[in-house]
């Protein structure tokens, strides 16, 4: 194969840089997910997001044009707000319109849609949210009742003095697109 490596129809060249660079002051990123032609990229303290096989071309404007690329992944552009998933990629989880996930280090359960990231803990449980992620957090576990169309998010506490237990530190809270709360 000499330089190349060939694994089936994908074909790598070694002299040919295959990573992408993201900006080491948004944190580690914890989780990836591929939506359509979007690579989405979250970070300990930001949500970006990449165009897959193809790159934008930015005018003076500041309007962008798709342009043929050999890259695999395009230029990472940050979502609006200073939210990430922390470091709990276990609390993500996507439907086929949103994606929901928790910032414990702001205290923070949000959801992702095409038109920006929002706080859906700021509907009336604000300050539950900032006291529970303030005492700490080991996991917050996200899942979705389809049925009941609900993102669920368990939440185990941590407590140093003794090993946690899921039914002595954790908590269950459900939030509803239909009544938005």
């Amino acid at each position: 194969v000499g330089s190349e490596m060939c694994i089936r129809d994908s074909q790598f060249i070694a002299a040919e840089k295959i990573t992408k660079d993201i900006n080491p002051i948004y944190g580690s990123i914890q989780k990836l997910y591929n939506r359509g032609t979007q690579l989405l990229m979250f970070c300990e303290d930001k949500v970006l997001r990449a165009d897959t096989n193809r790159d934008l071309l930015f005018n003076a404007d500041g309007s962008s044009q798709v342009i043929s690329s050999t890259a695999v992944i395009g230029s990472a552009l940050a979502y609006q707000g200073d939210y990430g998933i922390s470091t709990n990629p276990e609390s993500f989880v996507a439907t086929p319109y949103q994606m929901y996930f928790t910032d414990a280090t702001r205290g923070q359960v949000l959801i992702a849609t095409t038109e920006g990231i929002v706080s859906i803990s700021d509907k009336g449980m604000k300050d539950y949210f900032a006291d529970i992620c303030s005492i700490g957090i080991n996991q917050m576990v996200g899942t979705h009742d389809e049925r009941k169309k609900e993102y669920n998010l368990s939440i185990l506490k941590t407590n140093d003095t003794r090993q946690v237990d899921w039914n002595d530190d954790s908590t269950t809270v459900s939030y509803s697109e239909y009544s938005k709360g």
